[in-house]
């Protein structure tokens, strides 16, 4: 399902140098005696998920389905990026679909937060708010106002209906807050954090309602925990991106570069930005994940790509037979002179400048670049594409001896936002 082509990486060592520390860490994963391990639940989560929770949840997706014009997805991080890549990725970022969803609570604009106020007037609005605890500013400050909208519009009772909390099973802020009022809740596991919880109701709950098949897309994750079972490097491409990453470490390379050809994989690359930044950047450690969307940013970053310093490398994701395409059309006039391109697919144009691109960063720009394939953007695709990011993230932090699964430094802003704001 993921082709993984490194022969444009411009490695200097074996990657087969590093498969006895892959098996070593391979069976603290799946013995959960790794740094971090109590957050693994989502290696077996594809295949022991809660049932009866995920038929709820397509319950509560259809409801929305044809009870709302919007839906609020109320969160930050992790509690919303996954539910947005997948969304804009399947979807596209001009769907049809009856019901529009906003993402809100991911900042405090107060320009933001009003704009959404006005947009949502007079339509039939739902809100699912989705935090662990509930005490995240930006969430919060967020879901009062658009809680006290709905409650204001709709009445305490009808409410009840049109609120949906995602938070922990039993403790905190949220928790407590959604019992009194009555809403509807879906559980955030306790093993499973923020930046894997897309495959849990905090990701599925959105992503169904956005018309979604969730049980394709849970197929996609099983069939990538079963070929990321082996810790053979000639057959786990997951672990194969992992090693490459420490590889080019090594060779000097501290940014990464997640390049995309699509716009509307865009928050793709936000996940994973997330995924890899708050697992891997710790103890002064750890590859700076940053992105560009081509071939737009070759307009701009190009320049810099191609002859500036050399601290990064580029990990292209492809797909190989995109949603939609377009055939180029003829012109009598051609005073544009693009007839040259008249009765092609714009696809193969786009595909023509990844090869021209890979080229000249390989070969001139001395870029080194991984190639990732994916088949298309159906949901078995997603499913498959996160797990495998999921396994490779661990296994790459792991090689550098640090906790994947915590994120410490968050709280140092959060401590000094409170302490400004007067938060005891």
């Amino acid at each position: 399902m993921i082709k993984l082509d490194y022969s444009h990486a411009l490695l200097k060592d074996d990657i087969n140098d590093y498969q006895g520390k892959v098996d070593e860490i391979h069976q603290s994963i799946i013995n959960k005696t790794a740094k971090g391990s109590d957050f693994l639940g989502w290696i077996d989560w594809p295949i022991n998920y809660d049932k009866e929770e995920f038929k709820q949840v397509k319950e509560v997706a259809k409801e929305i389905r044809e009870k709302a014009d919007v839906f609020l997805v109320c969160g930050i991080g992790g509690s919303y990026l996954g539910a947005r890549s997948a969304i804009e990725m399947m979807n596209g970022l001009y769907d049809d679909n009856k019901v529009e969803i906003i993402y809100v609570g991911n900042t405090v604009s107060a320009t933001y937060i009003q704009q959404v106020l006005d947009h949502i007037k007079g339509k039939s609005v739902y809100l699912n708010v989705i935090s662990k605890s509930g005490s995240t500013t930006e969430t919060a400050i967020a879901f009062r106002i658009y809680q006290q909208y709905v409650e204001e519009t709709y009445g305490l009772e009808e409410s009840k209906k049109r609120i949906i909390a995602t938070t922990d099973k039993n403790k905190g802020t949220l928790n407590n807050l959604a019992k009194v009022k009555g809403y509807r809740m879906f559980v955030i596991p306790d093993d499973i954090g923020g930046r894997y919880s897309v495959i849990t109701a905090v990701g599925l709950l959105p992503i169904a309602a956005a018309g979604l098949d969730i049980d394709k897309l849970m197929a996609g994750c099983q069939k990538a925990r079963e070929d990321f079972s082996t810790s053979d490097l000639n057959k786990n491409t997951a672990y194969q991106y992992a090693v490459l990453r420490r590889m080019l470490e090594k060779q000097g390379k501290s940014v990464e570069l997640f390049v995309t050809y699509e716009p509307h994989l865009a928050m793709i690359a936000e996940w994973w930005k997330q995924l890899y930044g708050e697992s891997e950047g710790k103890e002064g450690k750890g590859i700076f994940p940053a992105s560009v969307n081509f071939t737009t940013d070759l307009h701009s970053m190009g320049q810099f790509i191609q002859e500036g310093y050399k601290i990064f490398y580029e990990t292209v994701l492809i797909i190989e037979n995109p949603a939609m395409d377009i055939v180029f059309p003829s012109c009598k006039e051609n005073l544009d002179n693009m007839n040259y391109l008249a009765g092609k697919n714009v696809n193969w144009v786009n595909q023509m400048a990844f090869e021209g691109t890979l080229a000249a960063h390989v070969e001139e720009g001395e870029v080194p670049n991984i190639v990732l394939h994916i088949k298309d953007t159906s949901e078995f695709s997603y499913g498959y594409m996160i797990y495998f990011f999921f396994i490779a993230c661990a296994m790459s932090v792991l090689m550098l001896d640090v906790n994947p699964f915590n994120q410490p430094g968050v709280e140092v802003y959060k401590k000094n936002m409170f302490k400004l704001l007067g938060k005891e």
